[in-house]
């Protein structure tokens, strides 16, 4: 079982959704923590993953020697990766 660590900036994002966008990305973190790589999606341009919940992605830092889901990014897809 892996652990949730989120970024300051990524819970603040988190928690300015809508109740129901916050749970079902909240419900799909739960399930990543049982088995992350049937979920997540290597991410091409920089070292990590990502996981898409609806509209809004997910960006995380996989350590999987310490069994850490690092949450660095949550927001919609049209702007996630900006800086």
């Amino acid at each position: 079982m892996y652990k949730l660590i989120f970024e300051k900036k990524a819970l603040q994002n988190l928690n300015k959704l809508d109740a129901q966008t916050k749970k079902r990305i909240w419900d799909k973190l739960q399930e990543c923590k049982e088995n992350p790589f049937r979920f997540l999606k290597p991410l091409i341009q920089i070292k990590g993953f990502k996981l898409r919940v609806g509209d809004y992605l997910i960006i995380i830092d996989v350590q999987e020697e310490m069994k850490i889901l690092h949450i660095l990014k949550v927001g919609h897809r049209k702007n996630i990766y900006e800086r």
